[in-house]
């Protein structure tokens, strides 16, 4: 398929221009020609050096990220920006990538996944941010202990050497709960404005432990790379049924 056809459908499938004044990534095709011919593409969820190459390895034409190399312009390609690029140029590897369009969308994206994993029902856009949605939140089908949800999470999700963390400071048995995946307890006071039970998000902050606690909500910790593994996965499931060669590279950094 054609690199800017293949661009294009995931642009308008993820609606990448609507997150174009909110998002510091540079959301779309950050690296390589338009006009190529793309047959195999990898996902990963960091455009490092190390899943470059390991595109490359597989024979990937095309690598599709959640963290890219380019995050507010780029003035100077120095340092590790140019090992990310030169990289890329070195192995002929094109960059897609998506940020907050992918925590965002409502069927393929990390918060969604998330949301799978749990069962939740009656689900709603949740995390607002300029007018659009980088969340979700919705009801487990029966209340349960909060330590239930971490066990959950720990069993299933690719925390590497990290740990899954709560803060427990809402009710013993949690039913509605909201979703911001990475670096999400900045909507905390939404989650708790929500009448949510528990918050879940990738890593915290310091401030968010006394937050957690006044605002009387629970907060799980689950890590930043094991939460934001989920809108990759939908996409490499997506390309495939439109006929390409996938592959996923897994480069969990238990943080």
């Amino acid at each position: 398929m054609d690199c800017q056809r293949l661009c294009d459908r995931l642009d308008e499938e993820l609606r990448t221009d609507a997150y174009a004044d909110l998002d510091a990534s540079a959301n779309g095709l950050q690296i390589g020609p338009a006009d190529r011919e793309i047959d195999h593409v990898a996902f990963a969820v960091d455009g490092a050096v190390e899943t470059i190459e390991a595109a490359a390895e597989r024979g990937a034409d095309l690598l599709v990220t959640h963290h890219g190399v380019s995050w507010g312009g780029i003035e100077r390609v120095t340092g590790r920006q140019y090992d990310q690029i030169a990289a890329a140029i070195e192995h002929d590897v094109a960059l897609y990538t998506s940020h907050l369009p992918l925590d965002g969308h409502q069927e393929l994206g990390n918060a969604a996944g998330i949301a799978d994993l749990l069962g939740l029902e009656a689900r709603s856009p949740f995390g607002t941010l300029g007018g659009e949605y980088i969340g979700q939140q919705g009801t487990l089908p029966d209340s349960v202990e909060l330590s239930a949800v971490c066990d959950q999470l720990r069993s299933e999700l690719d925390t590497g050497a990290g740990e899954i963390r709560a803060l427990d400071f809402g009710p013993a048995e949690v039913s509605d709960v909201a979703i911001v995946t990475g670096s999400g307890v900045d909507w905390l006071g939404e989650a708790a404005g929500a009448g949510v039970d528990l918050l879940v998000t990738g890593e915290g902050k310091q401030q968010a432990y006394h937050e957690a606690r006044e605002l009387e909500t629970n907060v799980v910790l689950a890590g930043h790379y094991a939460t934001e593994t989920f809108g990759v996965e939908s996409l490499e499931e997506l390309l495939t049924e439109w006929g390409l060669e996938t592959s996923f590279i897994d480069c969990p950094t238990g943080l």
